[in-house]
């Protein structure tokens, strides 16, 4: 999916107040094509020859001056990106095209470069039916802001699980709220933290409720089972495009995505197979994970705006500096480790790879030689949370932490790798995450640690987003984590229905004139839950 730009016209734009009004009338129209997915409601009445967005548009990826743009055509047709920096595109700065064809699920994404650095940048896209080259589409319009070039404010969101354990768009309790309420905070963008999607998870028309209530879905034929084919993972992505509140989002925050396991499936590694009794509920008929990771992979190319990387086609680590006072390291926790098996290996070894060492070393070198302010590390797993692969028998670890005491199994990388940051000097790290299905603050200290070799840092959780309500997990003190804050479902329930007071996303603000870090963990009221404010620190 290469961009061909046909030219360009630099003027001198000016900072402008988006229209909401009109981002949100836009947004409303590009639902209309994803009711091709077989959703069980009535359809939407078109002209028969003009190509429409189906399902919505978004950017990612933004730095000061290059932007990743997204959309998805109805029919095969030549996307047209025009960018401005004035909502009304009087003065057009970039323009570009990529065909949206059938091979891509019909999506297609662009990269904008040489945008100004610091501004409200607008972006629309115009469908051209390639059967009837003079037919074109209603304009859909988004807007991003780039980074600043100099030190003025900047804040983010961050969170994760999306449409998990079955809760899917209930339309009635207002859908996926969440999205709107981080939309309301305006953010410079968003952390997705990973599981975007829940493949493994159906969406069946009507759930029950803890409360006896019932919670009705919408429902797509892609979605009433556990994705095998490429065609049911890119229905999954599809699906949550259905929801009024994703597509605002995502038509004026850029998103920075990142996976986890149920982009393919729960607590997946790439060589575990599918005929174990675990996954005996799914009937996978395929046999291993390696063939649902390569067809997710695929469609999470397809769905969102990760830059497509020629020297990996896979790979989905990358830096993304967002101006002097951030740089954002967007972590794998998934695609390159080692079975989850007991974790108890006291040196490192084939058996404990989690990160692996290309990705560890590309981490290594560019904390080292980030000049940002604060070094964010999204992470789609935490760090001193037990998670279990066998979570009733207690046995095999899915994420990092083996247990209270030294460093052991995958462990091991994660203390090269703090030991590393101190002694390389490397100030102003913050670690954010998702995953576990409940929000947390924690601070990890090596004067209560087992392994103290590294500086005092934090970890914030969050999520989920639009998923069902879990936790909290036990901490081991390998690396002397403090539970400053939880929010977890009470007495012990599980699975708690996207309501208020069990999803939960971070907020982030640095100060551009001190450089103090606030980060608060919200839930989908808007309800500031905790709140701390963290000073930068000089080398």
């Amino acid at each position: 999916m290469v961009a061909a730009q046909r030219g360009f016209v630099m003027t001198g734009p000016s900072i402008l107040k988006p229209s909401r009004r009109r981002f949100l009338q836009l947004s409303g129209k590009a639902a209309a094509a994803c009711s091709a997915i077989s959703v069980a409601m009535p359809a939407i009445s078109r002209a028969a020859d003009r190509p429409q967005v189906s399902c919505g548009l978004q950017s990612g990826d933004v730095t000061q001056s290059n932007a990743m743009v997204w959309a998805r055509a109805d029919r095969p047709a030549r996307m047209h990106f025009d960018v401005s920096a004035t909502e009304s595109f009087r003065d057009i700065l970039h323009s570009v095209w990529i065909d949206a064809l059938p091979e891509t699920d019909l999506t297609g994404k662009a990269l904008i470069e040489a945008l100004p650095a610091g501004r409200d940048i607008f972006y629309r896209v115009r469908l051209q039916n390639l059967s009837e080259p003079a037919i074109f589409g209603d304009p859909v319009t988004g807007r991003l802001r780039t980074a600043p070039d100099g030190n003025r404010d900047v804040s983010f969101c961050f969170s994760g699980d999306t449409a998990g354990q079955g809760w899917g768009i209930d339309v009635a309790r207002g859908g996926m709220r969440i999205y709107e309420v981080m939309r309301q905070n305006r953010p410079d963008f968003f952390i997705h933290s990973g599981d975007n999607i829940y493949a493994d998870n159906p969406v069946v028309a009507e759930q029950t409720m803890p409360d006896g209530g019932t919670w009705k879905n919408l429902v797509t034929e892609e979605k009433s089972k556990a994705a095998e084919t490429l065609a049911e993972f890119r229905g999954a992505w599809k699906y949550n495009w259905l929801d009024a509140n994703f597509r605002a989002f995502h038509a004026e925050v850029p998103v920075f995505a990142q996976w986890d396991d149920h982009e393919v499936f729960d607590n997946w590694w790439p060589q575990k197979p599918l005929d174990i009794p675990a996954l005996a509920a799914r009937k996978y008929t395929e046999k291993t994970a390696m063939i649902l990771q390569a067809r997710s992979s695929r469609a999470l190319r397809e769905y969102t705006a990760i830059p497509v990387d020629s020297r990996e086609q896979g790979r989905v680590y990358r830096k993304i500096g967002y101006g002097p006072l951030v740089d954002v390291f967007m972590l794998d926790m998934r695609s390159y480790r080692a079975a989850n098996g007991d974790n108890r290996q006291v040196a490192e070894g084939p058996e404990t790879v989690f990160l692996g060492a290309p990705q560890l070393a590309w981490l290594k070198h560019e904390l080292k030689a980030s000049k940002a302010m604060w070094k964010i590390i999204a992470a789609d797993m935490p760090i001193g949370l037990i998670v279990y692969e066998d979570f009733r028998a207690k046995t095999g670890s899915e994420a990092i932490a083996q247990g209270d005491g030294p460093p052991l199994g995958r462990e091991l990388e994660i203390a090269g790798l703090l030991s590393f940051i101190k002694h390389a000097a490397i100030v102003n790290t913050v670690w954010v995450t998702a995953d576990v299905h409940y929000a947390a603050a924690h601070y990890y200290d090596p004067g209560k640690a087992q392994f103290q070799d590294f500086e005092p840092f934090w970890e914030f959780v969050g999520g989920p987003l639009h998923a069902g309500g879990f936790g909290p997990n036990t901490l081991d003190n390998t690396f002397g984590p403090q539970a400053v804050f939880v929010k977890a479902p009470p007495n012990g329930q599980f699975n708690l229905p996207p309501v208020d007071g069990t999803q939960f996303f971070g907020h982030a603000a640095i100060d551009g004139k001190t450089g103090v870090l606030t980060v608060t963990l919200k839930d989908n009221t808007n309800a500031s839950l905790y709140s701390v404010q963290l000073e930068p620190k000089l080398r």
